[in-house]
C-alpha cells in the first residue's frame, strides 16, 4: 500500500512539473483566437489528455515506435506564436491541417533525420528559439493590460494583478528550492488568481456550465484546411522540437547510464511524430519532450519508466473531466500575462544559452553574423509584417511570418558560411 501511495505521489509530482506548461498553451493560443469558454474547456481538457497519450507513446517501446525512455511529452510552446498567427491570418482549420502534415513529415523523416541534424546545429535552433520568445513578449504584455480589446485594458486592477502574480513567481523562484522552485509558475498563477478572487473578479459560469465527464471528439474544430505558409511554419516548429528532444534523449541516457543508439532515436522521433498526427486530428497541440520533467528526476532521484507510465495515465484520466480543465478557463487574462512575462522571457533565455558559446567561439566568428541577420530579419518582420507585400504570394509564404523569415535566414546563411567549404589562401 505503502509503494502504490509512493508510486501515486511521484507521479503526480511529474504531472504538477508539467501542468502549467500544458495548460497555459491552450489558454494562450485560445484566448488570442477568441474561443468561447466551452471552445476554450474542450481545448484545455484535449491538451491535458493527449499530452498523457504522447508521453505513453513514448515511454513504452517497440519495434516501431517509442524510445523507451522515462520522459514527458507535453504542448511545446515553440508552437504559441505560429499557431496564433496562422489562426488569424488563415483560420483555426488550418492550423489543424498544418499540424496534421507536420507530423506527417516526422514520421517519414523519422528514419534518416539524424542525418538532417547537421542543417540544424545551435546557431540555427538558438537563433529560432529565441525569435519565438521574443515575438512571444508582446502577447504576454496585451494580456499583462487585460487582453486585446478589453474595455478596462491597462486599468490599476489588471496591472496590479499582473505586475503582483509576476513578482509573486519571482520571488518563489528566487526563496524557493527543489519541487516548489520547479512549479513555481503553477504557484503563482493560482495565487494571482486567488487574489482575483478576493478582488470580485472571477467568473465561475465555465465551471458551472462545463460537464463532469466528456468523450473525446476528432476534428472538433471542423474539418481541416490546408494552405503552404502554415504547413512549413509548423513543419519548421517541429524540426526544431525534435533537435530539442535530441538533447533531452541523450541526456536522459546520460542519467541512466544507456547509450542511445541511432535505432533508439528514430525510434523516439517517430513517436513524437504520431504525438503531433494525434494532436492534429483531435485539434489540440504539436507535442515534445518537457526538459523540465527531466529536472524533477534529478532531484528526486527516481527514474523509472512506471513513474511516467502513471503520470501518463493522470493525465488521460484529467482529458475525460472538463469540471476539472474549466478551472483554468477562469484564470484572468492579466494573471496570465504576469505569468507569461517569466515563461516567454525564459524561451528568450534559454535561445541567448544557446548562442552564448557559439558568439563566444574565436574559432567561428561568422556565426555571429547568422545570428544577427536570422534575428533581426525574424523580429523586423514579425513587426513590420508589409513589408514584402509588393513580392508574389509564392515567394511571400517564406516572407509574411517573422519565425519563418529568421528560421530560413538561418538555415541559408549556416550553410553559406559553416557547410560550404572555402578556397585556403595559398
Amino acid at each position: 500500500m505503502n509503494n502504490i501511495f509512493k508510486n501515486t505521489t511521484l507521479g503526480l509530482q511529474h504531472v504538477l512539473a508539467m501542468y502549467a506548461g500544458a495548460v497555459i498553451v491552450p489558454l494562450i493560443v485560445g484566448g488570442a483566437l477568441g474561443l468561447s469558454s466551452e471552445e476554450l474547456t474542450y481545448l484545455v481538457a484535449i491538451d491535458i489528455l493527449m499530452s498523457g497519450v504522447a508521453t505513453i507513446l513514448q515511454v513504452m517501446s517497440n519495434r516501431f515506435f517509442g524510445i523507451g525512455l522515462p520522459v514527458v511529452l507535453g504542448c511545446t510552446f515553440t508552437a504559441v506564436g505560429p499557431m496564433i498567427a496562422i489562426g488569424e491570418e488563415y483560420g483555426i482549420s488550418s492550423i489543424y491541417g498544418a499540424i496534421i502534415v507536420s507530423g506527417i513529415v516526422v514520421i517519414l523523416i523519422s528514419g534518416f533525420f539524424g542525418k538532417l541534424v547537421r542543417f540544424f546545429p545551435p546557431v540555427v535552433t538558438g537563433s529560432v528559439v529565441t525569435i519565438i520568445g521574443i515575438t512571444l513578449i508582446p502577447v504576454a504584455i496585451n494580456n499583462m493590460g487585460g487582453g486585446d480589446g478589453a474595455e478596462d485594458f491597462g486599468s490599476i486592477q489588471n496591472v496590479l494583478l499582473s505586475f503582483g502574480t509576476l513578482i509573486f513567481i519571482v520571488l518563489l523562484y528566487r526563496f524557493s528550492t527543489g519541487f516548489i522552485k520547479a512549479i513555481s509558475i503553477l504557484i503563482g498563477i493560482i495565487g494571482g488568481t486567488v487574489a482575483a478572487y478576493f478582488m470580485g473578479i472571477l467568473d465561475f459560469t465555465a465551471v458551472k456550465e462545463a460537464d463532469v465527464f466528456h468523450m473525446i471528439q476528432p476534428l472538433y474544430f471542423g474539418m481541416p484546411t490546408f494552405e503552404w505558409s502554415p504547413i512549413i511554419t509548423m513543419t519548421l516548429v517541429a524540426i526544431v522540437s525534435l533537435v530539442e528532444s535530441t538533447g533531452v534523449y541523450f541526456a536522459l541516457g546520460d542519467m541512466l547510464n544507456k547509450k542511445i543508439q541511432k535505432e533508439d532515436l528514430t525510434k523516439g522521433y517517430r513517436a513524437e511524430g504520431i504525438a503531433v498526427l494525434l494532436g492534429g486530428i483531435f485539434n489540440s497541440f504539436p507535442y515534445t519532450t518537457f526538459s523540465q520533467n527531466v529536472g524533477l528526476m534529478q532531484i528526486s532521484g527516481v527514474k523509472t519508466r512506471k513513474i511516467i507510465y502513471i503520470a501518463g495515465g493522470m493525465l488521460i484520466f484529467l482529458g475525460f473531466i472538463p469540471k476539472i480543465s474549466s478551472l483554468t478557463t477562469i484564470i484572468p487574462e492579466a494573471v496570465l500575462g504576469g505569468a507569461m512575462i517569466a515563461m516567454f522571457g525564459m524561451i528568450v533565455s534559454q535561445g541567448i544559452k544557446m548562442l552564448s558559446t557559439i558568439i563566444a567561439d574565436s574559432e567561428s566568428p561568422d556565426n555571429a553574423m547568422i545570428i544577427a541577420c536570422s534575428i533581426g530579419i525574424g523580429l523586423g518582420v514579425t513587426v513590420v509584417p508589409d513589408l514584402f507585400v509588393s513580392l508574389p504570394d509564392s515567394v511571400q509564404i517564406l516572407t509574411s511570418n517573422g519565425i519563418v523569415a529568421g528560421s530560413f535566414t538561418a538555415i541559408v546563411l549556416n550553410i553559406l558560411f559553416n557547410m560550404i567549404p572555402t578556397r585556403k589562401k595559398i
